[in-house]
C-alpha cells in the first residue's frame, strides 16, 4: 500500500476515525488499533513478512529484559550478540546472500575452477533495514545503559511496526518514540490541519516533483549511449533532485500522519542542497541513518583506540561511509557510492590550510557560486553511482560527460514540467526555518488563499500524477 495511492488514503480515513472515536483515555485500546493498522498496512505488501516482522520484535524485547537481569558482563555481551546476530543475520539472509554468492562464484570462475551456483531468488522483505536497525539500537541502548527495558510488550511492538515509519523511517531511536505509546494521546484540531498539510506538501514533491524528473532520469540512464555530455550531466543533476523529493516527500508524509495520531518523528532532511560542503550535507541528508551510523560504527571504532589521530579518524570515516553505501542494498555501485562520499569526507576534514583550517571550515566562507559549483559537482557525480545498474554503467556515463561532446540537451529531458521544481525550490528557500514550507501556513496568509493553494495543489496532484510510483527508498 503505497502513500501516493487513493488505497492509503481510505485506510488512513478508517484508521483515524476509529482511532479517535476510542478516545485519548483509552491508550491501551488505541496502541491495539495502532498494532493491527500496521500490521494490516505491511500484511497487504506481503503477510508471509509479518512473521519476520514479529520475530524481530519479540527478539529484541526479550534481549532487552534479559539483559536488565543481570550483570554479568559475559552473559550481557552473550545476549546483545544473539540480537545483533540475529538482526544482521536475517539482513544478511534476505539482502546480502547472493551478492556474496555471486561474488564467490565468479571469483573462483575467473580462476579457471569450476563451479555449480544456484541462485535463491528471494523478496527482500519491504523496510528490513529500517525496523531492523530500529529494533537492534534499542538493545544496543539497553545493554549501554542508556536507556531502561520497557515492559510494556505492547507499545514495543508498536515502536517496531508503527506503520507511518515502518518500511522507510524516520530511523526512531527507543528514547524517543517509546514512551509516546505510554502517554495518552488527546485530539487536537491544529496538529491534525498541520499533518494534513505536511503530508499535501510531501505528495506535492513526490507525485509532483520526483515522478516527473524520474521520467527523464530513467531516458538518459536507460541509453546513456544516445545521450552527449551536457544531457547525461544535466540527469545526474536532475536525479538528485529527484531523489531528494522521493525520500524526502515520503518523510513528510510519515511525519504528517504521525501527526494525525499525536506522535511525533524526527524529521530526515534540512534542506540537504543548502549545504556548502559535502559535510554539511550529511548534517542534513537522511539524518537519522547517518546519526545512527555515527553513533554504533564510527564512534565506537574511533574510541576502541588508545590514541586517536587523524588516521584513525580517517579510517573510521572510511569505513562507516562505507557501511552506509553498502546498506542501500547489494550492488557494487552503493559501495562506491559509500566510499566516493567518505573519501570527499576524509579530504575535508584533514588540514589543508594554515592554524589546522579544513576545507569543511573553509568551503561555508567562499563566495556562493564557488560553493555550488563544488557541491553540485560532488553530488552530481556520487548520484551517478547511486542511480546505475553497474560500475560498468557509471563508469560509462562518466566518461561520457567529461568527454565533453554535444553540448546540448534534449528536448524530451527538459519538457517535463520543471516548474513544479522551480516552485518547490523557491518555496523552500524562502522558509528555511520551517521544518516544510506549510508550517504554520494558516498564521500567516489569508483563509481565501490558502485553500485556493490547497486545492491547487491537490487537483495538480490528482490530475498529473503519474501511474502508481513506489518511492525509491522502497527498495532498502
Amino acid at each position: 500500500m503505497l502513500f501516493n495511492s487513493f488505497d492509503f488514503g481510505f485506510f488512513l480515513v478508517i484508521v483515524y476515525t476509529l482511532y479517535w472515536v476510542l478516545g485519548g483515555r483509552r491508550r491501551q485500546a488505541q496502541n491495539i488499533l495502532i498494532l493491527l493498522a500496521s500490521y494490516t498496512f505491511y500484511g497487504l505488501w506481503d503477510w508471509r513478512f509479518l512473521g519476520l516482522l514479529f520475530a524481530s520484535s519479540i527478539i529484541d524485547y526479550t534481549a532487552g529484559q534479559l539483559l536488565a537481569r543481570t550483570n554479568n558482563p559475559t552473559v550481557r555481551k552473550l545476549y546483545l550478540a544473539g540480537s545483533i546476530v540475529w538482526n544482521l543475520g536475517i539482513l544478511f539472509t534476505f539482502k546480502y546472500f547472493n551478492f556474496f554468492l555471486d561474488g564467490f562464484h565468479q571469483l573462483f570462475s575467473s580462476e579457471g575452477v569450476s563451479t555449480t551456483i544456484s541462485i535463491w531468488n528471494v523478496i527482500i522483505p519491504l523496510g528490513l533495514s529500517f525496523y531492523t536497525f530500529q529494533t537492534m539500537s534499542y538493545t544496543i541502548d539497553v545493554y549501554k545503559e542508556k536507556i531502561s527495558p520497557t515492559k510494556n510488550l505492547l507499545g514495543f511492538l508498536c515502536f517496531v511496526s508503527f506503520f507511518p515509519q515502518l518500511v522507510a523511517g524516520p530511523i526512531e531511536r527507543a528514547k524517543f518514540l517509546l514512551p509516546q505509546f505510554k502517554k495518552s494521546r488527546t485530539f487536537d484540531i491544529e496538529q491534525s490541519k498541520e499533518g494534513l498539510r505536511q503530508i499535501l506538501w510531501g505528495l506535492f514533491k513526490k507525485v509532483l516533483v520526483a515522478d516527473k524528473l524520474g521520467l527523464a532520469v530513467t531516458l538518459a540512464f536507460e541509453n546513456p549511449e544516445n545521450y552527449g555530455a551536457l544531457t547525461l550531466a544535466f540527469a545526474a543533476a536532475l536525479f538528485s533532485f529527484q531523489v531528494y523529493c522521493d525520500f524526502s516527500g515520503y518523510t513528510d508524509i510519515a511525519v504528517g500522519t504521525a501527526k494525525l495520531f499525536g506522535f511525533r518523528l524526527h524529521n530526515n532532511f534540512n534542506i540537504p542542497y543548502l549545504a556548502k560542503s559535502i559535510t554539511q550535507f550529511w548534517q542534513r541528508w537522511h539524518i537519522t541513518l547517518t546519526k545512527w551510523f555515527t553513533d554504533y560504527v564510527y564512534i565506537p571504532f574511533v574510541k576502541s583506540f588508545k590514541r586517536i589521530t587523524i588516521s584513525v579518524r580517517i579510517t573510521g570515516l572510511l569505513l562507516t561511509m562505507a557501511l552506509v553505501g553498502f546498506w542501500h542494498g547489494a550492488n557494487w555501485t552503493f559501495l562506491v557510492f559509500g566510499l566516493f562520499n567518505g573519501v570527499v569526507l576524509a579530504v575535508e576534514r584533514v588540514p589543508l590550510f594554515g592554524r589546522g583550517k579544513t576545507l569543511a571550515k573553509v568551503l561555508p566562507k567562499m563566495p556562493l557560486l564557488v560553493t555550488l559549483v563544488y557541491f553540485f559537482t560532488i553530488t552530481s557525480l556520487s548520484s551517478i553511482f547511486f542511480r546505475a545498474e553497474s560500475i560498468s554503467q557509471a563508469w560509462y556515463i562518466i566518461k561520457r560527460i567529461f568527454s565533453f561532446a554535444d553540448f546540448t540537451v534534449l528536448s524530451s529531458l527538459i519538457g517535463i514540467k520543471l516548474w513544479y521544481l522551480a516552485i518547490l525550490i523557491v518555496a523552500e528557500v524562502l522558509t528555511q526555518s520551517k521544518t516544510f514550507p506549510l508550517e504554520r501556513f494558516q498564521e500567516k496568509v489569508p483563509r481565501a488563499l490558502r485553500w485556493v493553494v490547497y486545492y491547487t495543489l491537490i487537483f495538480f496532484i490528482i490530475r498529473y500524477a503519474e501511474p502508481k510510483e513506489a518511492f525509491i527508498y522502497f527498495q532498502f
